[in-house]
């Protein structure tokens, strides 16, 4: 196992934020990983997705697909290092789509790429579409594993992160008020407090 430590690179790279979020879910946090600033860096984030490869690389694997829009630059470096097709998929209105002219060949063993699985929302939608289209999805490769649940399908992580999720109407964070509350994700959703 590499000697690599994620933590450092993301306290490096400003990605692991301290505060009080909304997260996508409509939970609150008080710490949200921004792997988008990893991403930003190519020579970083080929050193964290190395720990991925190391765990995925021995996987039978076609095609390497990140749902858009954190998904989009690990699919492509995990693609990259696995030497293996990476394309992505996107919302339109509100609903997981492949488009672009990309395909998934019937049969096509496929890991789903990701920067960060909290509740897995955006893995599982595009685990169906990818199944709809005869893929079969073989499990997850991500950044950061932040999830405490069963998302039906394995999760390859550089890093398991245990951060503190509150439901809105029960966070500590709102009832103290010292903390304003952010949104750094990108998903829209109707439910926020």
């Amino acid at each position: 196992m590499s000697n690599i430590d994620v933590i450092e690179i993301l306290k490096e790279c400003n990605a692991l934020l301290e505060g009080h979020f909304l997260l996508s879910s409509g939970k609150h946090s008080n710490r949200y990983v921004q792997c988008a600033k990893v991403l930003r860096y190519p020579d970083q984030a080929a050193k964290v997705l190395s720990l991925v490869l190391d765990k995925i690389k021995d996987l039978d694997i076609d095609l390497v697909v990140g749902p858009a829009m954190g998904g989009v630059v690990v699919s492509y470096e995990l693609g990259r290092q696995l030497g293996k097709e990476a394309v992505f998929t996107e919302r339109k209105d509100n609903v997981m789509e492949l488009r672009r002219g990309f395909e998934v060949k019937p049969g096509a063993k496929i890991i789903i790429a990701e920067d960060v699985v909290t509740t897995g929302k955006s893995t599982k939608e595009t685990k169906k579409v990818l199944e709809d289209l005869g893929g079969e999805v073989i499990g997850v490769a991500c950044i950061a594993n932040r999830t405490k649940e069963d998302i039906g399908m394995p999760i390859y992580s550089a890093i398991d992160l245990d951060i503190q999720v509150y439901e809105s109407d029960a966070c500590p964070l709102c009832e103290e008020g010292k903390i304003d509350l952010v949104k750094p994700g990108s998903r829209e959703f109707k439910n926020n407090k």
